[in-house]
């Protein structure tokens, strides 16, 4: 066990003060993502699987079942329950495999993108509107360090090179003022 870390310098001072801040974000998302739950009536796990392929799809990654059961670290007996349900609430298609006609891959339906969107249109506003307020240098640097972050804390995150989505549908971010998308 290592023992708490005191900062001393002005540099781990500011460090400091960004892990306090990441703190306080994983609150904030943790709030989020259970108030979606309950806005979209589906159970943590479902709801879970929902926001990786979203993501996933936006970064051109396909997604197969193991990887659901790998993100989600639950049994493949779980993942096949857990997409039955999804399929079977016309959330997610099982589809062929692009490459190899063994495999299969997962992905979100038009109608999951639009309960999605419905339900965090109003959310993504708030985060870009906050990102609006930095310029690009700004912006390239927190994406840098988001992205340096998230594989810090998961590296079985990282895009495998290649991996593109079957459906690279462009997700629309909600616009102000566009009402359909709240």
């Amino acid at each position: 066990m290592s023992e708490r870390w005191l900062p001393e310098t002005e540099h781990e001072h500011a460090v400091m003060r960004v892990l306090t801040g990441i703190r306080a974000l994983s609150d904030a998302m943790e709030r989020m993502h259970s108030a979606m739950k309950d806005d979209m009536d589906m159970n943590a796990t479902d709801v879970a699987a929902l926001r990786m392929l979203v993501i996933r799809e936006t970064a051109g990654r396909l997604v197969s079942p193991r990887d659901i059961a790998r993100h989600l670290r639950i049994s493949t007996a779980s993942t096949t329950k857990l997409l039955d349900r999804l399929v079977d609430t016309g959330h997610v298609e099982r589809l062929p495999h692009p490459s190899d006609r063994r495999a299969r891959v997962v992905v979100l339906t038009d109608q999951a993108r639009a309960a999605f969107f419905r339900v965090f249109g109003e959310r993504l506003r708030a985060m870009r509107e906050v990102a609006m307020r930095y310029d690009e240098d700004e912006l390239a640097v927190v994406s840098r360090f988001l992205d340096d972050l998230s594989g810090a804390m998961d590296p079985s995150a990282a895009a495998p090179a290649g991996a593109t989505s079957p459906r690279l549908a462009a997700l629309p971010l909600p616009s102000p003022g566009d009402a359909a998308s709240a």
